[in-house]
């Protein structure tokens, strides 16, 4: 591989592909802004000179908080190349985790994207003496911003230029590049130290498995703090793929309509709300239209690679192509054939389905201490399976240890946990092999399957265990269930908790003359209650008998990242919502009275009232 540091990708973009008038592009204020490659290496070696000028030398740190868009890219690049340490960090964290971040990093920068976060920020900023100077991407009245850097260094080209050029050799593939710190799920970030070249081994052994052309248009909206993304957008940069920035989550599959793009990366859940919003345009369709639409879906759900499925299910497939799957590629803007999907579970039925509709997507599994990928699905048969995260790339070691765990070593583990040594050593082990935490076998083919997370799989009373990820991905396949979070940790049977899907259940209500007056009243109506009880009925059937659901609740949020109910890569954050619910648990495992007295259970097993509790 030619690039060896993050910043020789401009050099081998130059090389390869030419001056691209569209390297990088976003939309604002109703127009697409380009920017070629000539654009992007000016605006990296001006910010590179822009904080020398500020003083910053090799291993300093700079944190952004940002939305995608090509400044965090000059801004990544003119860091690399003067071995300035970035430290991207997700907006949707709490203040707290905000203030440890920025304290524990040292960063001496912080670059935010708006004013909502420039003054929730400001205060801590205030208070670390180490800041030399907060800056913001937009325009905002009375803050520096990061054109300023951009102009600083301009100005003083002449003085840094060819010194610049003797640091760029000095860096070395296997300095540290970046600090990401975890989402902080179960407890305090931890800062992942990755290297150059621990994010372009990765893009080496992943260039051969994605078969796009130079060229090519890729829609970006996952997170660039989000280290799949992130390697993805350097694993773009070395393919020659545009790459163009989302104007927001919820603009889309507006912006997909503009630009037709071939290629983007996603998280389970984004792909579930494309599904669903789909099937509610096919449920509002009529007569012989309603029927086809149906049809083809079902069709889809019977998908199976290679062929398996015959001659006359192929001919089939291509009049459901014609007549259905064509109109939901034209909704995506009509050339996206792949999508990179990680960071949580994909329901097989979704992968399936989308590959039936001709758009393959890519499972694949990693970590941010991997950075990230350690195996992936790719297009050609048999090296893919529904329901597995693909063969384990080159260079890279898995086996699994006695008690299931996924161990991994390779040239894309982490530099270890900044500041902490001690965390460092409990994750690799002495012969270098990473911990990961989660449980999987090795099938044939060298193909990874995931089966749950080693520290959610808990133990009933009675001694069986219970892997909750596993029936969660099953629960969730309902049009009915948006999320839910199985639980009985040390209790005689499973329950869970279930956060609707409130979009489908209201249009099921209206069809069955359901009346309510909100949320509240609409799950106590006892139609409601036994649908959804029909429906965990279903997944009890595929269970064994111990691990099948006793007990439901239904809750009336949604759970989301704002309302810190799902992490920044929206992984549910179980002590959280243990915690918010304690009520709704103690119920299901009879911890209370019907009169909402609390209970215990005394010395000998039986459940005591200590007195009343509060919903709220």
């Amino acid at each position: 591989m030619e690039a060896t540091r993050i910043f020789d990708l401009l050099g081998h973009y130059e090389k390869t592909y030419g001056n691209v008038s569209d390297v990088l592009a976003v939309k604002r204020e109703g127009k697409w802004e380009k920017f070629s490659l000539e654009d992007y290496r000016n605006m990296a070696n001006n910010f590179s000179y822009g904080l020398m000028e500020l003083g910053l030398k090799k291993g300093d740190k700079i944190a952004t908080v940002s939305n995608n868009r090509p400044e965090w890219n000059f801004t990544d690049m003119g860091a690399a190349q003067l071995g300035v340490v970035h430290v991207p960090i997700y907006p949707t964290i709490s203040t707290e985790e905000f203030e440890f971040v920025l304290e524990h990093s040292e960063a001496k920068i912080l670059i935010v994207s708006n004013a909502i976060l420039y003054v929730k920020l400001l205060p801590i900023v205030s208070k670390l003496p180490q800041f030399l100077g907060f800056y913001t991407f937009n325009p905002i009245e009375g803050a520096q911003n990061f054109k300023d850097i951009i102009q600083l260094g301009k100005e003083n080209a002449h003085k840094h230029a060819e010194k610049l050029e003797e640091i760029k050799k000095t860096v070395q593939t296997n300095d540290l590049t970046s600090i990401i710190y975890t989402s902080g799920t179960t407890g305090i970030p931890k800062g992942v130290m990755l290297s150059h070249n621990n994010f372009l081994s990765n893009v080496e052994a992943t260039y051969n498995m994605l078969p796009t052309k130079s060229g090519d248009k890729a829609i970006s909206f996952l997170p660039l703090c989000h280290v799949l993304e992130r390697m993805v957008n350097y694993l773009y940069q070395y393919k020659g793929i545009r790459v163009y920035y989302a104007e927001s989550i919820d603009s889309i599959v507006d912006n997909m309509q503009d630009i037709k793009p071939d290629i983007f990366v996603s998280v389970p859940r984004v792909l579930e709300k494309i599904y669903d919003r789909i099937l509610l345009k096919g449920k509002s369709l009529t007569g012989i239209k309603r029927k086809l639409f149906h049809w083809a879906v079902e069709l889809a759900l019977k998908f199976e690679l290679n062929n398996e499925n015959g001659a006359l299910y192929a001919k089939q497939l291509a009049i459901a192509d014609k007549l259905i799957f064509s109109k939901w590629r034209d909704a995506l803007g009509g050339n996206v054939k792949y999508v990179i999907v990680g960071g949580a579970a994909l329901q097989p039925r979704l992968a399936r389905t989308f590959w039936a509709a001709n758009i393959h997507v890519y499972e694949g599994y990693g970590l941010t201490e991997t950075s990230p990928v350690v195996a992936v699905n790719q297009d050609i048969y048999p090296y893919i399976k529904f329901g597995s995260v693909g063969p384990i790339i080159d260079k890279v070691s898995v086996k699994i240890a006695e008690d299931g765990e996924i161990l991994v070593k390779g040239p894309n583990l982490m530099l270890g946990y900044y500041k902490s040594p001690e965390k460092t050593t409990e994750a690799v082990d002495e012969e270098g092999w990473f911990h990961t935490g989660d449980i999987g076998v090795i099938l044939e083919h060298n193909i990874l399957k995931i089966t749950d997370r080693k520290k959610e799989i808990f133990k009933l009373s009675g001694g069986k265990y219970v892997a909750p990820q596993v029936i969660e991905n099953k629960l969730k396949e309902s049009f009915f269930i948006e999320q839910a979070m199985v639980v009985g940790e040390g209790e005689k049977f499973a329950a869970t908790l279930i956060s609707p899907n409130y979009e489908f259940l209201h249009d099921w209500c209206s069809k069955e003359k359901i009346h309510y007056r909100d949320n509240i009243d609409l799950l106590e109506n006892p139609k409601v209650i036994e649908r959804y009880l029909e429906e965990i009925e279903k997944v009890n059937k595929t269970l064994g008998k111990t691990e099948s659901i006793k007990k439901f609740a239904l809750v009336c949020e949604a759970w989301t990242t704002e309302n810190g109910a799902l992490s920044p890569t929206l992984k549910l954050k179980r002590k959280v919502l243990k915690k918010r619910y304690k009520v709704k648990l103690d119920r299901l495992f009879g911890y209370t009275d019907q009169d909402g007295n609390l209970l215990k259970r005394d010395e000998n097993g039986h459940l005591i009232p200590t007195g009343l509790i509060n919903e709220d």
